[in-house]
């Protein structure tokens, strides 16, 4: 198999063809903008990898790769609008370089080319690809509504915030991977299993990218840090939080989450005290831990030899323990 570094090359490479100057400008140039504006590529890889884990050449699920990664950033470009976020990538959003309406439909047309690019199989699997990107798509847009719906509940409980970030964020680190396995034409078991090992590993990375919003550097994460407490979203580290601080620090931190201050900066500080002398953030972490060794154990059941399940490991734990 070859390494991470590979395949983001490859894939790099195929997405710069992809990139190519088209008209109308203004609706392809921000399209052009968010797919070259970094980030891991988390996905994409993915779905390279685990084609090749199943004995076929990752080039094969190139379009799929692709189609995951327009798909992934056309969420981001919607995200960032509903959220006002000023920053992707330590770069300008869309609607902010150009503008809202701008962002709406070259995200609209983001939807449309990452279904293309499953024309490129043949028929038995572009059905299959494009009946669980279907369903993913649906349950990512499930996952945002229920993100939207918890910024004013105050009865949001942690299963439910673990089924919204499931939705969210890891289904679709699920559906990458069950694509390289759908174009491998694996079994139907290991389809599923390599799915079930992305889901797992999909929710320990958005515990991850949760821990990182309050504690992360803001010059590697790359986004805003302590966005989600200026939103005042119910994440993990907050759920937490509300259940093991005492009466009065309970209320003022429900409090702090149901305004918006002019002074950011002090919500967040104070907050992130929250956190951790709760034990909120060393919680969090360990649930990380946890659902990155669910992940694990679900390739002991995969088919495959035991230096792939190794190279699969290492890539999970190389997620977990990253600082962007």
């Amino acid at each position: 198999m070859h390494n991470t570094q590979d395949y983001q090359t490859a894939f790099l490479d195929y997405l710069e063809i992809f990139s190519k100057v088209r008209e109308p400008k203004n609706l392809y140039e921000p399209i052009n903008y968010i797919l070259r504006l970094g980030g891991k590529r988390l996905r994409p890889v993915l779905t390279l990898m685990s084609a090749e884990v199943f004995n076929t050449d990752y080039k094969k699920a190139m379009d799929a790769a692709l189609s995951i990664e327009v798909f992934h950033n056309f969420s981001l470009v919607h995200d960032d609008i509903m959220d006002a976020a000023p920053l992707r990538r330590g770069q300008q959003t869309v609607h902010e370089k150009w503008d809202a309406n701008t962002g709406i439909l070259s995200g609209d047309a983001m939807l449309i080319m990452a279904y293309q690019l499953f024309e490129n199989y043949e028929s038995e699997t572009f059905q299959a690809l494009a009946k669980l990107f279907s369903k993913t798509a649906l349950e990512v847009c499930e996952g945002q509504q229920y993100d939207v719906d918890f910024e004013t509940r105050d009865d949001v409980t942690i299963p439910q915030y673990l089924k919204m970030i499931e939705y969210k964020t890891a289904v679709l680190v699920g559906a990458a991977m069950k694509m390289g396995a759908i174009v491998a034409n694996a079994s139907k078991s290991d389809q599923n299993g390599i799915y079930e090992f992305g889901r797992l590993l999909g929710i320990a990375f958005q515990l991850q990218d949760d821990y990182l919003d309050a504690f992360g550097n803001p010059e590697t994460f790359g986004k805003q840090v302590g966005g989600d407490i200026i939103e005042n979203k119910k994440t993990y580290l907050y759920l937490k939080a509300l259940e093991f601080l005492n009466n009065q620090d309970n209320k003022q931190l429900q409090h702090l989450f149901s305004v918006n201050l002019k002074d950011n900066e002090e919500k967040i500080s104070t907050v992130k005290q929250f956190f951790i002398s709760s034990g909120s953030a060393e919680a969090t972490q360990k649930e990380i831990e946890n659902y990155t060794k669910k992940a694990f154990s679900v390739l002991e059941t995969l088919s495959i030899n035991k230096e792939k399940k190794s190279q699969l490991e290492a890539f999970g734990n190389a997620l977990m323990t990253r600082k962007v």
